[in-house]
């Protein structure tokens, strides 16, 4: 019998990814509290959107936070939109994003 170990990462009581590593669990937990801190960021901004709208802007920001950050640092669009970023980052000797399977 083969004994697997999952991370589930779970966010109000629902089970959100499922990952092989607790490396990548946690940078991906990591990247759902910046989403939610962008989402709160966004209600106070005054910008007028709906709780789902905020909700995806602060996820696609967190997803994009290197494309972001870069944007913000240069007042420029990355080459290939995040995987600029990213790219950059590799070359610096950084880890690459995190790759995720949907929990069941």
């Amino acid at each position: 019998m083969a004994i697997e170990v999952k991370y589930v990462v779970v966010r109000k009581g629902e089970e959100k990814m499922t990952f092989a590593s607790k490396k990548e669990a946690d940078a991906y937990d990591k990247m759902l509290d910046m989403a939610e801190v962008f989402t709160d960021w966004l209600m106070t901004s005054g910008v007028e959107l709906d709780e789902a709208q905020r909700e995806a802007l602060g996820m696609h920001l967190a997803e994009n936070k290197d494309a972001v950050t870069h944007i913000l640092r240069t007042s420029k669009m990355p080459k290939n939109s995040s995987s600029a970023a990213m790219d950059e980052e590799a070359d610096q000797g950084k880890a690459k994003p995190v790759r995720a399977v949907k929990a069941a």
